[in-house]
């Protein structure tokens, strides 16, 4: 099986670079380090690239920026692949109000750009279109809850599992990225329901692994634990600190495209999260990263919420098991924590 990986130098591009790779697929990925642009050096993921070089046995890298068509169509002609994972994005709500255009031309225009590709040379292929909770802007903010001392909570027990993919995505503010994304969101299950393209959708909670370049503008967990393990300090923006983030390692992540790979329906939407068990405020993960490590978290809190944030969120992840028997989240959010502190302790 030949693999195209977008934003392969990222979390969970790098992940799926190494499964398929272990697994004795050619894979290529596309990356062009925008997130070194976005992000400055914090965001660099170089080190990540050099890694997944010596590490693996088929791998090439292709330097492609997803925005142009005319690389990746001859890319798409040269080379044809049996699975598409996209995960290449503009990921920051707070950085997308300073780059619009940039932000709707990697995020829509791009995806649109390899959902065209695939039609036109790979039209067999399996499409793994990772979007995003922002989907839902701050419409999940009108869900009732409570305030506990730790966390906020949802208030009523029909709630109790998360959000679902029938809930609203419009008429309510996204970010700029939120809206860029449900453009995106939107194209691909287009192209699944019209052209039949065997894309599935996959809106992302909070996704993380020892393989993320965390950074304050993205990348809430893996920022937060090198934060806390190198002494300096992190800025909490609003909700007392309180605002809740269900977190998926990125091997469960993908293992579920791998589920739907095997057994594609073609523009289907899955909520992909941490679930109930992998839910946590961030005043919890001060109090679990400081419980693992010893070291006491130092923050600073900004009595402002970012625009379109979520004060609590949840996946539900009922509709994912039930098309997916096989599939379920393996990663602990310990498990988590105690993987990325062991990361980033190599790294420093």
């Amino acid at each position: 099986m030949k693999v195209l990986v977008t934003g392969s130098s990222g979390l969970i591009g790098s992940e799926a670079v190494r499964y398929y790779d272990a697994e004795g697929h050619h894979v290529i990925g596309a990356d062009n380090n925008m997130r070194q642009v976005f992000f400055g050096a914090g965001g660099d993921t170089t080190w990540n690239r050099d890694l997944l070089l010596s590490q693996t046995r088929t791998f090439e890298h292709r330097n492609i920026d997803i925005r142009d068509r005319t690389a990746l169509f001859e890319l798409f002609e040269t080379e044809r692949f049996d699975l598409i994972v996209h995960c290449a994005a503009q990921p920051s709500h707070d950085k997308a109000a300073d780059i619009p255009l940039i932000d709707f031309d990697v995020n829509a225009v791009g995806t649109i750009n390899l959902l065209e590709a695939t039609r036109r040379h790979t039209p067999n292929a399996v499409f793994i279109h990772m979007s995003t909770n922002k989907v839902y802007g701050d419409a999940p903010n009108s869900i009732p809850i409570i305030e506990t001392e730790s966390r906020y909570e949802y208030a009523r027990p029909e709630d109790y599992a998360g959000v679902a993919e029938n809930f609203q995505i419009d008429r309510c503010m996204h970010s700029v990225f939120g809206a860029s994304k449900v453009a995106a969101d939107i194209m691909a299950q287009e192209y699944g329901r019209y052209f039949g393209t065997k894309v599935g959708i996959f809106r992302g909670g909070c996704l993380t692994g020892p393989a993320h370049s965390g950074v304050e503008l993205h990348g809430f967990l893996a920022y937060l634990i090198k934060v806390a393990v190198t002494g300096r300090t992190y800025r909490v923006f609003g909700y007392k600190g309180k605002q809740v983030r269900d977190n998926i390692h990125s091997y469960d992540v993908i293992q579920a495209f791998e589920a739907f790979r095997k057994d594609p329906k073609p523009g289907e939407v899955y909520n992909l999260g941490g679930g109930r068990n992998n839910s946590i405020s961030i005043l919890e993960a001060f109090a679990l990263v400081e419980s693992l490590t010893g070291r006491k978290v130092h923050y600073e809190y900004v009595d402002e919420n970012r625009k379109g944030d979520h004060i609590c969120y949840i996946s539900d992840l009922t509709k994912m098991k039930s098309h997916f028997k096989g599939w379920d989240i393996t990663r602990s959010i310990e498990d988590i924590f105690q993987e990325i502190i062991n990361a980033v302790e190599d790294r420093a």
